[in-house]
């Protein structure tokens, strides 16, 4: 199977390993060339016709580029990358399978209930929205949609990091608050499901990708303290300025793993405990 990996980053990279490991003919791309990967900007629709130029058609191709961080133009990012590049790569590659990478931000409650595929998803953030809307285009299309738990792995923690920076708060108005559901994937667990997906061609349709055991803050920020001991964060009024919104829910991989998916780290202190570069790389031990 010939397979376009756009956004050949944290998560896309992983992917391309796995799919060449599988044999598959890979195009891996990026922003910028580098040595294994080729250079196209997926906002721009010349820039994607010079990529199918040069690298020809795709059976599959999977759109999982970064916004680029943070900033004041986030909102105009969010639009290029996500909105009009699904809606480039769909003109580009009409012909091929589709496969947007999204956020389970996509999802607004606050209530701390569960939410599946079928769950309504009514973003208050801006960036959100626009995710949203690029899911809208990619099913339009006939393509698959991949919601993204946070992600997490070797070098990047933001849990971790804030606990170990002291920078971390449980999120609630009193002091025994257990504070929000965190919802997690691990990097290698997300290229998994990715490549899951493009394995099984039936698989059309929007999957939550994360992993089996959403953590409540204070629970979670209790085994760092058991663990690391640098105390339990103080319960502060929850941060709601934050870029994909503030939100109180429990993702449900259900759906995913009625298909055979199974994550190789079913919570983040399995992950924790068993991915050796995940905590030197955060604390450098």
């Amino acid at each position: 199977m010939r397979v376009i990996v756009i956004g050949a980053g944290f998560v896309g990279n992983s992917l391309c390993d796995l799919m060449e490991v599988a044999g598959h003919n890979v195009v891996s791309v990026t922003k910028n060339e580098t040595d294994s990967s080729t250079a196209c900007d997926v906002s721009s629709l010349e820039s994607l016709t010079l990529l199918r130029e040069e690298k020809g058609t795709a059976d599959i191709v999977i759109h999982c580029a970064s916004s680029g961080g943070r900033g004041a133009d986030l909102r105009i990012r969010y639009q290029k990358v996500y909105v009009d590049g699904c809606r480039n790569i769909i003109e580009t590659f009409p012909d091929s399978r589709f496969v947007f990478v999204s956020s389970s931000s996509v999802y607004a409650q606050r209530d701390g209930s569960v939410v599946d595929e079928e769950s309504i998803a009514k973003p208050l953030s801006v960036t959100s929205q626009l995710l949203l809307q690029a899911e809208s285009i990619t099913s339009e299309f006939g393509g698959s949609v991949a919601r993204l738990a946070g992600i997490y792995g070797p070098g990047r923690s933001y849990l971790l990091k804030r606990y170990i920076e002291r920078n971390a708060q449980i999120d609630g108005t009193g002091p025994e608050s257990d504070g929000r559901w965190i919802n997690q994937i691990h990097r290698d667990d997300a290229a998994s499901a990715l490549a899951h997906m493009v394995e099984k061609s039936e698989m059309n349709g929007i999957y939550n990708v994360c992993d089996d055991m959403p953590m409540l803050q204070r629970a979670c920020y209790e085994e760092f303290d058991r663990r690391f001991k640098h105390g339990v964060p103080e319960v502060k009024l929850a941060i709601e300025s934050k870029a994909r919104g503030w939100t109180h829910k429990k993702v449900s991989n259900s759906k995913l793993k009625e298909t055979g998916w199974v994550p190789e780290y079913p919570s983040y202190f399995d992950a924790l405990d068993k991915d050796n570069e995940l905590l030197s790389s955060i604390i450098g031990t």
